[in-house]
């Protein structure tokens, strides 16, 4: 089940018709996050098997997923601000119950990201699902 904030983004993509505006709304949710501090992108946080650079930093408190991150491709940006909206905030114990690559299909975004940003994408979920592992 996703998160409320992801169930909004879902509606408003529904009242987008045309995917270049899809596409800004996700450049302008990842606008709005906010930066990642230049001294933790590290080898630690980056993200492998992305083609541009990326970086997550898991930081889980209470028992919560939490996590801050950024890459220096703009769409790439937004697509770490929608599973922001998928992840941040669950029960670490949910996380890996949620079925990232459904939920994303419910905004067609396979089907309009190329193959490496799908690629970049499948290696985001899988580190936030295998940081949520080690840190449970």
């Amino acid at each position: 089940m996703a998160q409320a904030a992801f169930e909004e983004v879902v509606e408003d993509f529904e009242f987008l018709d045309d995917w270049e505006d899809r596409y800004r709304m996700v450049i302008e949710m990842g606008k709005a996050l906010a930066p990642l501090e230049d001294a933790l992108k590290v080898p630690a946080t980056k993200v492998d098997g992305c083609a541009s650079q990326v970086w997550l930093l898991i930081t889980p408190a209470d028992g919560q997923f939490h996590f801050q991150g950024e890459s220096d491709a703009m769409i790439v940006q937004g697509l770490i601000a929608l599973l922001h909206k998928l992840y941040d905030g669950l029960p670490m114990a949910e996380v890996n119950g949620v079925d990232a690559r459904v939920e994303l299909g419910r905004l067609g975004l396979h089907d309009h990201l190329s193959a490496q940003r799908s690629n970049g994408l499948r290696a985001m979920i899988e580190r936030i699902r295998q940081e949520a592992v080690a840190q449970a």
